[in-house]
Formats: C-alpha cells, sequence, structure tokens
C-alpha cells in the first residue's frame, strides 16, 4: 500500500466509532442497575474470554425459547439490555435472555472481534465462548434447542452474522442491526475498509462464506436485517450485502417477494416455498449508528434513548422478538404488578461437574443425536400447485396490512 494511502487510513482511524469514538459514549449510556441481568462466573471452556450475563423470568415456561444479545462498542450487557427493552421482553412473554459482554483485554473499545480469525472460526475464540454460553442456559433451563436466536448491533451485530455462520445448527435465527456480512474481514484493516465502504461482493461468494464455516448443510437459520440510512459508521451497504449472503445461501432470489412500510420504514420480505418468511430487511429512514426504538402493539414501548440507542419511531427489539415468533402469548407472571426481582441463576448438578470442559460438546451431542429412519421408497416428485390465496396473504401480512 502506499504512503498516501497509509496516510489517509490513519486520517479516518480515529473517527470510526466500531474502534474508537463508540467506546467513550457507551460506557456512559445506562447505568448497570438498572437491568436485572446477573453475571454466571462459570460455563465451561471460555477460549475467547468473555462475561457472560443472564436473565430468567420467573415460572420460566417448559422448553421455553432463549434470545443471544451482543452489545455494540464501548457498550456493557447490562447498558445495551436497558437501552433496548430485552429483559422486559423476556419477562412479558416468557423466554429466557443470554446477554455475553466484551472484555477490555480483549478489545480496548470493549468490541466483540468480528474480523479476527482466532474468535469467529468455529470452536475457537470468542465465537466458542458463546457458544458455551448458550449450551450452560440449554443445561440449566430446559431451553428448547430448536428455538435460540441471535441479535446483536455493529459489532455485535457482526458478531451474530459470525454466530450464524459457524454455528447454524443452534441458532433458528439472527437479526443483525448495523451490522456487516460474516467473512468480508480477516483483520483491522480489511475490517474498517468494509465498514467505510461495503464493497460489492457476488452472491455466490458471500454464500460460499457461509456455507464453508461449518458442516452444516441446512436447514438454515431465518435472518432479519436493520440497517439507518443515514449511517455514517457502518456504511448502509453492508445491509444488501448480508442479505445477498443469506439469499443465496436459502437459494432464494435477489428481488423480494412483497415490500411495504411497517412503522414508516420500508421492509422487504423473502419466503420459502412454504410460505415461511426466511430473510427480511429494514431500512430505517434518515436513521444514524444505532438500534432503532420507538413503540410496539398498544403502545408498549421497549428500552430507552441513549448513545446509539434511537428514537426512530419503531421498536427493532419487538419486531426481531416478533420475527422470532416470540410475541404470540403473553407470559402469566408478566401481568403481575410488582416488578421482576434480580434473576436467579442456579447451577444444575449436570454444568456443576462440566464447568472446565467442552460443555457444549457435550450437551449438543445429546439434544442433536441423529434419528435413523427407514430408508423411504423412492417417488415421483412432488408438483406443488400455487394457492393464490396464500400468497395474497402473505404479501399482505408482510406490508403490514393483515395480521
Amino acid at each position: 500500500m502506499s504512503l498516501a494511502k497509509n496516510v489517509e487510513f490513519l486520517r479516518h482511524f480515529p473517527k470510526l466509532n466500531g474502534f474508537n469514538g463508540l467506546g467513550i459514549y457507551g460506557r456512559t449510556a445506562s447505568p448497570a442497575g438498572r437491568s436485572p441481568l446477573v453475571e454466571i462466573p462459570a460455563f465451561g471452556t471460555n477460549p475467547g474470554a468473555l462475561k457472560m450475563f443472564a436473565y430468567v423470568p420467573e415460572q420460566l415456561p417448559r422448553a421455553s425459547a432463549l434470545v443471544v444479545v451482543l452489545h455494540g462498542c464501548g457498550q456493557t450487557a447490562a447498558a445495551y439490555d436497558f437501552g433496548t427493552g430485552w429483559s422486559t421482553l423476556a419477562k412479558r412473554y416468557g423466554f429466557a435472555l443470554l446477554m455475553p459482554e466484551q472484555q477490555g483485554s480483549n478489545n480496548a473499545n470493549t468490541c466483540f472481534n468480528w474480523f479476527n480469525p482466532g474468535d469467529v472460526a468455529r470452536g475457537r475464540g470468542e465465537a466458542a465462548s458463546i457458544r458455551q454460553m448458550v449450551a450452560r442456559m440449554v443445561a440449566d433451563h430446559k431451553i428448547d434447542p430448536h428455538r435460540i436466536y441471535v441479535t446483536g448491533l455493529s459489532a455485535g451485530g457482526a458478531m451474530t452474522s459470525v454466530m450464524l455462520a459457524t454455528y447454524p445448527e443452534v441458532f433458528a435465527g439472527g437479526a443483525v442491526i448495523a451490522g456487516l456480512p460474516y467473512g468480508i474481514a480477516s483483520n483491522v484493516r480489511e475490517a474498517l475498509g468494509g465498514m467505510m465502504q461495503s464493497t460489492s461482493r457476488p452472491a455466490g461468494k458471500l454464500g460460499d462464506l457461509v456455507r464453508k464455516a461449518s458442516k452444516h448443510k441446512g436447514p438454515w437459520p431465518k435472518v432479519s436485517v436493520w440497517h439507518g440510512s443515514a449511517d455514517r459508521t457502518v456504511n448502509p451497504g453492508n445491509a444488501n450485502e448480508i442479505v445477498k449472503q443469506w439469499l443465496d445461501v436459502h437459494g432464494l432470489p435477489p428481488a423480494p417477494m412483497s415490500t411495504g412500510d411497517v412503522d414508516g420504514h420500508p421492509r422487504d420480505v423473502w419466503w420459502n416455498e412454504d410460505g415461511q418468511t426466511v430473510v427480511e430487511s429494514y431500512t430505517i429512514s434518515d436513521m444514524a449508528h444505532g438500534t432503532p426504538l420507538g413503540l410496539a402493539g398498544k403502545d408498549e414501548r421497549y428500552g430507552a434513548e441513549g448513545a446509539f440507542l434511537i428514537e426512530a419511531g419503531i421498536s427493532s427489539s419487538y419486531h426481531i422478538a416478533d420475527f422470532f415468533g416470540l410475541t404470540d402469548r403473553v407470559s402469566p407472571a408478566s401481568e403481575a404488578a410488582k416488578p421482576a426481582p434480580a434473576s436467579k441463576i442456579i447451577p444444575s448438578a449436570a454444568t456443576e461437574s462440566l464447568q472446565s470442559s467442552d460443555l457444549a460438546a457435550t450437551l449438543w451431542s445429546r439434544v442433536h443425536k441423529p434419528v435413523r429412519q427407514p430408508k423411504p421408497a423412492p417417488r415421483e416428485p412432488k408438483r406443488r400447485g400455487i394457492d393464490v390465496g396464500a400468497v395474497i396473504t402473505r404479501a399482505l401480512t408482510a406490508a403490514g396490512l393483515m395480521k
């Protein structure tokens, strides 16, 4: 690289919130005492040296869901929870919440290292630590292993892409907010370049990055993508690249199957042959870098404004929870007027005996144990007719015109 290009690179460096300034603002966002998260000190092997925080509502339903939420640079798990309202949603709708936290010893601005090869490969670094945390939650709270989801902002959004790519059999879905596609950077320089410019890549190459991240052959997680059109920290073009990456993985066409507005913001939708939405993309008009906040159904509000927590007239946390299928039924316990006490995480005998081992590998070998089925007799391919009424219903639902 020429001297002129190096000078230009360094000139931009202090302005990139994802690696510098955002850390200052994030640490003043919200007091940790206003979130019910509690730290879990041990959860198996921890090659990424991350911290684990969790919230579990009282009277958690059997076989409940788990949402993993990854904060942005400079933020803490508790501050991001308070700002986005995820623990409030977990209490209201009866699911468990896991919030990993980065440490300054790993990254000076507490960004998840989504661009570091040692942290984004299956079984290694921060990605492996997060998977171990998921296994701990499954073991302790009898989580449904088929209802585990992940979401995050900025560096946490990019790390969400990492988790979906490296452990696609673990996650049923994910939501990337102001993040980047998986596998586009392997060092700081490439990461900064991707944030600033968002180079367009062929869909097949983007899809291959995901397919090569594990031996998984499908089914693949469904993905929701959120990005502000006025984002100057992470180029909004990255949203298109994330969508392109997962459309290729799902084998879907580039043109959206439905378009519409939700709370005044454009939303594109793609569904599979069974009519299930598997990729969606929200463009938050005129919004800068951050997580969009707003009123949800019945004028409910989740979270509070702060640094990189932006009032935009749409509650991303609620809509993401709805995309994950978590808002169908309100938890009876959430109707009580008494404030929820700090959650109590009680280790099970199984986890206590596996604190220093690969807990995730042990548990996943049990819950994902292959079941041998009798080999079916060959048959002619089934021709599927087009249900016009169902197509119209899906389109109206995606556009927000039907429930």
